[in-house]
């Protein structure tokens, strides 16, 4: 599931991930939410927060965020990415290597030193 918090402002979109990420959650909140900031404000900012409960993504939503952040690869200054499994870590900074922007890493006990950074 994904839910938008309230930090979210401006050209940042902040969210929090529980438990197992579907397509459905990609199609219906995150795609429509970042294409909406891209819209208005080019490059954007984005926080991940994955909680306590977060498992990981379907099949379904690993494609929809692949070739979204292929598509999009230039529209994102600076994402954080906040607590999790030690795998995600690994993977974010994989990943952060087909983007432009900047990716910063976070333990969850960290969530406001991330939002600050993000706006920054």
């Amino acid at each position: 599931m994904i839910d938008i918090l309230p930090e979210t402002e401006g050209s940042t979109l902040v969210i929090k991930a529980t438990e197992m990420l579907t397509a459905e959650d990609y199609e219906t909140v995150f795609i429509p939410a970042m294409d909406e900031l891209i819209q208005r404000h080019g490059k954007v900012h984005v926080a991940l927060l994955l909680g306590e409960t977060f498992e990981g993504w379907e099949i379904g939503a690993m494609w929809d965020d692949a070739r979204f952040g292929i598509q999009h690869r230039n529209d994102f200054e600076k994402i954080a990415v906040i607590g999790g499994p030690n795998w995600v870590e690994w993977t974010a900074k994989l990943g952060a290597y087909f983007m432009e922007g900047h990716l910063q890493t976070f333990d969850e006990a960290e969530f406001s030193e991330a939002i600050t950074w993000l706006k920054a």
